[in-house]
């Protein structure tokens, strides 16, 4: 097989018309015929180089159906969300869904499971656990060691994680939140490798300096695009492109090739920004992923132009697998009859059991929302009082949220967020990071009541109540993901987030960033499911 176009080089800085020539899944010659010309290009596919499959909640099939058409050949992917739920069953089953189809994931061993002991998760993965992950051929590296404080503190446990994935000669993802100067530099010394968590440019580039390679993420919630692509005008092999979380319908819309689209537009360098989005990551995991040389996988696209990146065809394996936004072929049979695995165990609720009373306290701690962002603001305000309870002001957008334990019934931790804007009824997920227990925001106790039913009731979705309507989105592999076509659950995605925004809410993605209302790992100030957090302190308010 041989596929004509302006061939990419990314390696010597070159474009050339020529044919790559393809036998057996690889490329066997680039045959350069003349200089380039008008002609569609050839270049090697994207990868997001750190994503939790589980946030678009899709499977791993269904997820290859909606990114491979962006020309997304291959993830990174840290399977986090589904192990702090189910533990090793949970890992097992994303990289058995995931062989079923011909994209490459490229999965983690979870390093935090649970997250912290703060709150209540439905597994626990110990050092000897993750080190018999590492020992798999499908696992390519440690995933995010969100327990910076364990590490600075030379938690044994912790290190013991990561001296596995040395041993094995596999790198350790970092996830460091506003960790500078010494402090990050003993997080680097231990062995980690990445971060996908700044948020200025001078965090990231103080990490860069010393030695720490950076993410630039931008997701459904979280978007640090703007404030640190600059930098890949001075560190191309030191940065790489992911999403973290992207929900099904931005995936639908867009993946990789809009960063890089976006990268161009501001004037970086495109063998730059393509050295970010298809090289470093192969280079840095050591993944089974071509990048266009002979002897590699034909695993590449072929795009209109190198300025808004439209996709015309994705090869993998030599294999035409996606032409003109759709799946090629029948790579993909879809069936909901697999066995789905999930950790749900909680009573239906009634409305005074998110009763918060009064005790003649003059203020209340408030978390802040910010949109576009994980990390919270400290705020507070005065409480409005109803009988002997503070209920939700929705004049001064003071929202009660409760964090419902999914594992076992228990008493439900109740706090104030500010920044969702409801003005009417409640939303509530099982998506809660990183434990994924049940967490909802609304007006009045029995809408937040009605919303956490619904999701108890599906053992797993995403729910909104209110107007005299209601809607739920069944999430029924683990709480986390829908086990149903990818477009198909992208619809009923865009048309729950509609109804949320109907009922007030003024979020870019109010569930995507309900989920994070629940991660204590990002400052300032979270609710887990034993109680108000304070994320610097790493300690109960």
């Amino acid at each position: 097989m041989k596929i004509a176009g302006n061939i990419v080089d990314i390696a010597n800085r070159n474009i050339f018309f020529g044919e790559v020539e393809v036998e057996n899944g690889i490329i066997k010659a680039l045959n350069r015929i003349s200089e380039p010309k008008d002609a569609p290009f050839i270049l090697p596919g994207f990868i997001d180089s750190h994503v939790h499959i589980e946030s678009s909640m899709l499977i791993p099939s269904e997820f290859a159906r909606l990114a491979i058409v962006h020309g997304t050949v291959a993830t990174v992917s840290d399977p986090h969300e589904i192990a702090n739920v189910c533990g090793m069953d949970g890992v097992t089953y994303m990289i058995g869904n995931g062989e079923t189809v011909p994209f490459k994931f490229n999965f983690g061993a979870p390093s935090c499971v649970p997250a912290t002991i703060f709150e209540t998760s439905g597994a626990e993965l110990n050092h000897n656990d993750v080190k018999a992950l590492l020992e798999r051929p499908q696992i390519k590296y440690l995933s995010e060691m969100m327990n910076f404080p364990g590490v600075l503190n030379k938690d044994e446990e912790v290190l013991k994680k990561i001296a596995a994935a040395h041993e094995l000669g596999k790198p350790v993802d970092g996830h460091a939140p506003g960790l500078r100067g010494d402090a990050v530099q003993q997080y680097i010394d231990a062995g980690i490798s990445t971060d996908h968590e700044c948020f200025t440019a001078e965090e990231a580039l103080d990490k860069l300096q010393r030695g720490m390679k950076i993410l630039i993420r931008e997701g459904s919630a979280a978007k640090n695009f703007e404030a640190l692509i600059d930098l890949l005008n001075d560190w191309p092999e030191m940065i790489m492109f992911c999403s973290d979380d992207k929900h099904p319908d931005s995936l639908v819309e867009s993946h990789i090739n809009a960063l890089c689209a976006r990268a161009v537009a501001k004037g970086i360098d495109v063998f730059n920004v393509l050295q970010a989005a298809c090289i470093n990551p192969v280079n840095h995991y050591k993944l089974d992923v071509g990048t266009l040389k002979p002897g590699d996988f034909a695993d590449f696209i072929v795009v209109e132009d190198l300025k808004e990146f439209k996709v015309i065809q994705t090869y993998i394996d030599g294999k035409l697998l996606a032409e003109n936004g759709k799946v090629v072929g029948d790579w993909l049979k879809h069936t909901t009859n697999e066995q789905l695995v999930n950790h749900f165990n909680c009573r239906v609720k009634k409305a005074e059991d998110f009763a918060y009373p009064f005790l003649g306290q003059e203020t209340i701690q408030v978390i802040e929302a910010l949109d576009g962002q994980l990390i919270t603001n400290r705020s507070s305000g005065a409480p409005k009082i109803e009988g002997k309870n503070i209920v939700s002001d929705v004049d001064h957008d003071i929202l009660k949220m409760v964090v419902v334990n999914r594992y076992k019934d228990a008493p439900i931790a109740v706090s104030f967020v500010r920044n969702f804007g409801l003005q009417t009824g409640a939303i509530a997920s099982s998506v809660a990071h990183d434990s994924h227990n049940i967490i909802a925001v609304g007006v009045n106790d029995q809408s937040i009541c009605d919303a956490v039913n619904l999701v108890i009731a599906e053992a797993g979705g995403i729910a909104a109540v209110g107007n005299e309507k209601e809607d739920v989105l069944p999430l029924p592999v683990a709480g986390l993901m829908s086990n149903e076509n990818g477009y198909d659950v992208a619809k009923r995605y865009t048309s729950i987030d509609r109804f949320a925004k109907e009922l007030g809410s003024t979020l870019l993605a109010p569930f995507m960033t309900l989920s994070f209302m629940a991660l204590l790992v990002i400052p300032h100030l979270k609710l887990s499911d034993k109680g108000l957090f304070d994320g610097e302190k790493f300690e109960f308010v």
